[in-house]
């Protein structure tokens, strides 16, 4: 079969294999994901049209206002992922507390918890701009047969087993890895299936974009006002162009696809960066460096920070190797 006309199921079956714990039990989360992604997508395409964009009246954990659209992605994943019986835990960036999730025989067998940013940039929604869905997989390291505890979310990210986005723009696509590369596939309205349409996504070393909130230059560390000033100097192949969406699904799809670097540092605002660790820096870092890119905190590999709490937010510093090095070095030097 040509390689771009395979769906995303018969890419699952034939890879299954390359997973290490081959139990089918993986394979079977992704297909769920895929499941949520398209009813999700369904409900984004048609937001300007029913009474499902503007504020929910709640606020998150993270003391935003949840939009309407967060509250339906984060119910639709959530109950997809329990109603198949396939994960022991889940962790959302909408709920406070993890969520304990046992069989229909009241059994807490299965092996894995899933991590998820549920409607990544949903503050662009009502304005048309592309939102996205991010997850994280991990195996749970307590006991199989017991419920889940923290400990089973609060892993570095090395320790992830799959992760991906699904990104709801002009097309939709989903975009995954199992540690052997990246894979995304494009979602075929009319049929409602996902296509192979990127294999094997790779960064390119160097880029010319850098994908960074500007307006929050005054609040920034030193290093990283040196490195944008670095970016705007005419020289060499610089100036590099500016894109910043304010979505980071968005915007590190873009910086994959053509090359270059998002930037979410520290600032006097947000002294421990925006975004967080577990459901959108470990995931995104885990599909970088899959893709041959990089992922760092400015200092050290986002994957190798031990977690502390659920909703821990970390800078982030992501994209085309070359050019995140080059913003550590700024950073080592400014420090």
């Amino acid at each position: 079969m040509e390689e771009r006309n395979r769906t995303l199921g018969e890419f699952i079956i034939e890879h299954q294999n390359s997973f290490q714990y081959s139990t089918g039990e993986l394979s079977r989360i992704i297909n769920s994901i895929r499941l949520a992604a398209k009813v999700v997508n369904y409900k984004v395409n048609k937001a300007g049209l029913v009474d499902i964009v503007g504020a929910a009246g709640e606020q998150n954990i993270q003391g935003e206002d949840q939009q309407k659209l967060d509250v339906y992605a984060n119910e639709v994943f959530i109950q997809t992922l329990i109603n198949r019986e396939i994960v022991c835990g889940i962790g959302s960036e909408e709920n406070d507390d993890f969520i304990t999730v046992a069989g229909s025989d009241n059994s807490h067998n299965n092996k894995y918890v899933v991590l998820m940013d549920p409607l990544d940039g949903s503050s662009n929604i009502d304005v048309n701009v592309s939102v996205g869905t991010i997850f994280s997989v991990f195996r749970r390291i307590t006991p199989v047969g017991t419920p889940v505890t923290i400990e089973d979310f609060l892993q570095p990210g090395v320790n992830q087993v799959a992760a991906g986005y699904v990104i709801y723009g002009t097309s939709t696509m989903l975009v995954y890895t199992t540690g052997h590369g990246v894979n995304g596939f494009t979602l075929n309205p009319a049929i409602g299936t996902f296509y192979l349409s990127h294999p094997n996504m790779k960064y390119s070393e160097d880029g010319k974009i850098y994908s960074i909130n500007e307006g929050n230059y005054v609040h920034f560390p030193q290093g990283v006002k040196d490195y944008i000033k670095y970016c705007q100097l005419e020289e060499g192949d610089r100036p590099y162009t500016s894109r910043y969406i304010g979505s980071l699904v968005s915007d590190f799809h873009r910086n994959m696809i053509k090359g270059g670097i998002y930037l979410y540092p520290t600032s006097s605002k947000a002294p421990n960066g925006k975004l967080r660790l577990l459901y959108e820096c470990n995931p995104m870092a885990f599909i970088a460096e899959q893709a041959g890119g990089k992922a760092s905190d400015g200092f050290k590999r986002i994957m190798e920070i031990q977690p502390t709490e659920l909703h821990q937010r970390v800078p982030f510093f992501c994209g085309s190797k070359n050019m995140v090095e080059k913003a550590e070095e700024f950073m080592a030097k400014a420090k």
